[in-house]
């Protein structure tokens, strides 16, 4: 999973890629190839008790590549893109409870290590906790030069995503609003939109399905949209696309949206395809 982009600041380049992507950087005899797996990680931990992850870092390059491992917050922002903050900065942290023993490794060529990440949840805490773990490679000089013919420094930063909840301590709400549902038509596919918003103190994944209805309320069609990570009190669109045709008449969609620990939302929405 993609999930930062690539940037330039000044004479040093980051190159930031999802957890299982791989990139080559750098001059061609001394290239650098890392992948990070899992991509994300979605556990319950109980407060007060030390739990340890294992992430596995891939080396497959001709040469040795060192990496360091940090952590900092997940959040996102007005827009519901995700944020990076430094550790503690941001609602519902958990980048604090995390630390890499060691923080340093070095990755032989054409091989994979684990590395270790220990989470000391402290006590008393409540819902959903969240943090982006990231490893670093040293960076290296690039052939290509800038415009100006300064030197450029190259690395590659590889992220995961960190979904922690207290157990038992979870409370799944989804409000629903706003839906609108466009018809088919000739040159375009039903649509239909909601507004999701999280009101529980924990992540969800919510999941929407459509069934369409005709006159008779027989259930002529579905479709359903992707599951959609919502962190606590975002609020973001859900889509359902449905590529069929259906005649002129009157018909009703059913929209089911299943979250959390087997809640669900169903609402009604009232349509008419034109003649």
């Amino acid at each position: 999973m993609t999930f930062l982009t690539t940037c330039r600041i000044t004479r040093a380049v980051t190159v930031v890629l999802g957890a299982t992507s791989v990139l080559l950087l750098a001059r061609p005899a001394a290239a650098q190839s890392l992948s990070l797996a899992p991509a994300e990680i979605i556990a319950d931990v109980t407060p007060g008790q030390p739990v340890h992850v294992e992430f596995t870092v891939s080396n497959s390059s001709n040469a040795p590549v060192a990496i360091r491992s940090t952590v900092t917050d997940l959040w996102y922002n007005e827009k519901n893109e995700k944020t990076f903050e430094p550790a503690g900065s941001s609602p519902r942290s958990a980048a604090n409870w995390i630390q890499f023993v060691p923080r340093l490794v070095t990755i032989e060529p054409h091989s994979s290590t684990k590395v270790t990440a220990f989470v000391t949840p402290p006590a008393g805490i409540e819902g959903g906790y969240y943090a982006v773990v990231f490893v670093e490679s040293k960076p290296e000089l690039m052939n290509q030069p800038t415009a100006d013919a300064q030197p450029v420094l190259a690395n590659i930063r590889l992220g995961a995503l960190v979904l922690l909840t207290a157990t038992g301590t979870e409370r799944d709400d989804l409000e629903l609003t706003n839906i609108r549902l466009t018809p088919p038509a000739a040159a375009q596919p039903l649509q239909l939109k909601l507004t999701a918003g999280n009101k529980g103190n924990t992540h969800v994944f919510p999941k929407a399905t459509l069934a369409i209805l005709d006159a008779d309320r027989r259930v002529i069609a579905k479709a359903q949209s992707e599951p959609k990570r919502f962190l606590p009190g975002q609020t973001d669109d859900i889509a359902i696309t449905w590529g069929g045709t259906l005649p002129p008449g009157s018909y009703e969609g059913v929209v089911t949206v299943v979250y959390g620990n087997k809640q669900v939302r169903t609402q009604t929405v009232p349509f008419t395809v034109a003649q």
